[in-house]
Formats: C-alpha cells, sequence, structure tokens
C-alpha cells in the first residue's frame, strides 16, 4: 500500500496556511472538515465570473451550467452510481425529511420500517415521525455497553411488512464502521429498501455505492471538503417508484425528483473541486485509472493514513480509569472520530484542550438517543475528537499529551 504524502495533502488546503490557525491542531472534523483549494478556486470563479442563471445560451450561464453537471457526473463516477442516480440538496438532513416524505406517500398503514438508535437525529427522526400515519416502526438497537449492532438482531426484526431499513454506515458518536453490504443483502431478501447515513463515513473515503448495495446513500460535502451541501445517491429503480417532491414538469428527471427547491447554483458547481482534490491525490500517488478505480484507491489511501494514527490514540484512552471510550479499540474496526464519556460535562474539558491548541467538542452532537441508550447523560455530552487524513502523526501526539494533562488536571 502505498504511503500517503502528507506534506503534499496538506498543501491543498490552505487552512493549514492560515496564520490565525497556526499551532491550533482541528480534532472536530465530524462536525464539519477544511475545504480544499480546489473548491475554494472553483467557488471564487464561479461567483466572479458565472453568477448568472445556468443553463441559457450565453457563455456565463453554459459554463455555469456545465460546471454544475460536471459536479454530478464526476462525483457519480467516483461512487461507481450513473450521474442521474447522484442529487445535491442544502442538506444531509434536508436531504432525508424530503426522502422521508416520500415515503410517507408510497407506504400503507401497517408496513414498517426499521430505524436505530445509533444514529444522529437526521437519520432516524424523519423516519419515526411517520408512524402519523400508521407505519410501523422498529427500532434495532445497539448493544448498551458497545455501542453495537448486533446483525442477528436485524434478521429478527425483518419480515414481509418491512419496506425500508435505516442505518448509519457508522455513528458520529461510537464510530464502528457497519458491515454494509451485509446488511443490505440481508434486507434486500427480505424484500426492503436500504437508506444509509454516510455522513461520518464519507469524509474518511466515498465508498462505492454500487458495491454497497444501498438503495439510498447520503453524505454532507462541508464534512468532505466541500462546499455546504448534501449529497444524495437514489438508485434509479428505487427512485422510479417513489412519488415526486418536486416541481411536476421535473418528475421525469431523477435528480431533481428529491429536490422540491432550487439548487444553490455556485456550490453544486464548487463540488467539482472535490474531484478535483481526489483525481490529484490519485495522481500525485502514481494512480492511473477509471473513476470508480481512482475512488476506490483514495478511499484505501486515507483509511490507512487515519488507522496508523487512531490506534495511538485509542490506546492512550481506552483502559484509562477516568474515562469510557465508546466504542471499539481497534482502529481497522472505526472510523478516527473518538468520543470518550467522562464524569462530569465534556464542554469545560474541550475548552481546557483548546488552552494547548486542540480544536475538539463536547456535546451531545445530536446523537440524544445512542448516549442515552449507552448510559451516557446527554446533557453532561461526550469529548468527540475526530481527525481526517490531512492530519499528521503530530497532531494526534499533541492531542494525547494534552488530553493527559487536561485530564489529570480535572481529577
Amino acid at each position: 500500500m502505498t504511503a500517503l504524502d502528507i506534506d503534499f495533502v496538506r498543501a491543498q488546503f490552505p487552512a493549514f496556511a492560515e496564520p490565525g490557525l497556526q499551532d491550533q491542531a482541528f480534532f472536530e472534523n465530524a462536525g464539519g472538515s477544511y475545504t480544499c483549494r480546489q473548491v475554494i478556486d472553483r467557488l471564487t470563479r464561479f461567483y466572479t465570473q458565472r453568477k448568472v442563471q445556468p443553463y441559457a445560451p450565453y457563455e456565463a450561464s453554459r459554463l455555469g451550467g456545465a460546471e454544475m453537471d460536471e459536479a454530478r457526473s464526476r462525483l457519480a463516477a467516483l461512487m461507481g452510481v450513473a450521474t442521474e442516480e447522484l442529487s445535491f440538496g442544502p442538506s444531509t438532513t434536508q436531504n432525508t425529511y424530503v426522502l422521508a416524505q416520500a415515503f410517507r406517500g408510497f407506504m400503507r398503514p401497517g408496513e414498517a420500517i426499521i430505524v436505530t438508535n445509533q444514529d444522529h437525529e437526521a437519520n432516524t427522526g424523519p423516519w419515526r415521525r411517520l408512524a402519523e400515519e400508521g407505519i410501523e416502526i422498529r427500532e434495532w438497537q445497539i448493544d448498551p455497553q458497545t455501542g453495537h449492532l448486533d446483525i442477528a438482531q436485524l434478521e429478527t426484526l425483518l419480515d414481509e411488512n418491512v419496506r425500508l431499513v435505516c442505518f448509519p454506515h457508522c455513528s458520529n458518536v461510537v464510530g464502528e464502521i457497519n458491515p454494509v453490504a451485509e446488511i443490505s443483502a440481508m434486507a434486500h431478501a427480505a424484500g426492503a429498501f436500504v437508506c444509509v447515513d454516510g455522513v461520518s463515513y464519507a469524509p474518511h473515503g466515498l465508498p462505492n455505492v454500487d458495491h454497497l448495495g444501498a438503495d439510498i446513500y447520503l453524505f454532507s460535502a462541508y464534512k468532505t471538503y466541500g462546499p455546504h451541501q448534501g449529497i444524495m445517491v437514489i438508485r434509479k429503480a428505487l427512485g422510479a417508484l417513489l412519488p415526486n417532491q418536486a416541481h411536476y414538469f421535473n418528475a421525469d428527471t431523477l435528480y431533481k425528483r428529491f429536490t422540491p427547491a432550487g439548487p444553490d447554483h455556485a456550490q453544486v458547481a464548487a463540488s467539482a473541486g472535490m474531484a478535483d482534490y481526489f483525481e490529484a491525490l490519485a495522481a500525485h500517488h502514481g494512480h492511473l485509472g477509471s473513476a470508480a478505480e481512482t475512488g476506490a484507491f483514495v478511499h484505501d489511501l486515507m483509511r490507512a493514513h487515519e488507522a496508523t494514527l487512531l490506534q495511538p490514540l485509542l490506546d492512550a484512552v481506552k483502559d484509562r480509569n477516568d474515562v469510557r471510550l465508546l466504542g471499539p479499540s481497534t482502529a481497522e474496526t472505526r472510523a478516527p472520530t473518538v468520543a470518550i464519556a467522562l464524569n462530569r460535562p465534556a464542554e469545560p474539558v474541550a475548552a481546557a484542550l483548546s488552552e494547548y491548541g486542540i480544536m475538539a467538542g463536547g456535546g451531545d452532537f445530536y446523537a440524544v438517543r445512542a448516549l442515552s441508550a449507552m448510559g451516557v447523560d446527554p446533557s453532561e455530552g461526550v469529548l468527540r475528537m475526530s481527525f481526517t487524513h490531512y492530519t499528521s502523526e503530530a497532531e494526534v501526539a499533541k492531542l494525547i499529551e494534552a488530553l493527559d494533562r487536561v485530564l489529570r488536571s480535572n481529577t
């Protein structure tokens, strides 16, 4: 496996050259990542040269529309899906809400949806509200000690009444990577569709959605080095069945069917910069191949670097008596999103870390159901330290040292 060139990576992110961020180690990436230069350049160009209504015959408009189309087609190709299967929306929360309204009109009373209590509220709350229409909501519950979702328990929940199974690729507090392909196959065998919240996974490598078998895959561009947009993949077979949620004259265009409002033209266009970055990263590391192959190469490159940096952090907290690590203690089975429960409110601990140049967060992170299920008081929250492939080994060492000092000073 090729080793990640961390110097090349960090050179692609202007934040690392920003004077006000020097000596600051960023460990709140699960809340939103730094933006790569390619996205910033495209956004600036669109606002200065192409900020007109797109798809008209004059040049500025033609170029603006072409760049929006480019973003859709290139990101879809990296993820192994058709261009028309990828759409943009204002956020993943909003995209999920619109999808839930589509299922509200698609399902009948007595049919069932399976949700988990491992999710961020955005991928569970909208589905739970469908109980108002007589739809049965079945909860796939996590292990209260480990936060793990047991496949065997899912099997007991599936039957001919289940139309949809909703779960996260990984939780934003537990961090464990769920076996999406296995879950998808099990759900499909029972006649159900699959909706995967990939918000906490995609920043660590875009997945091949076709290989995963998911019918819906959602993630956020602003956590994946891009602008503040939600990205949603809906496979054609399901998209054609669900009722149109957009203007009636857009019903025949799959990527418009679940976007009720007009898209943010500039941000959609700038999302092509994400593809620019992934391709530049692959090329710098000597990879040449198809878009899907490039997506897989960059995914593995990111994950290998992150796992190497993650294990020392897990080792530093897993056996401490003054904290409780949520999720697995092995880097290979989880994303580098590390949440620890303390014996006191987490937010002041995050503030104390900032005195050492560590940017981390404390709170419930909209994972109230997961924290409650694991016996963690959501009002006290957890300390969450999350990073991505652009994090350096030195920054992780700095975090470990600062965390030890802060925890010792507060015991």
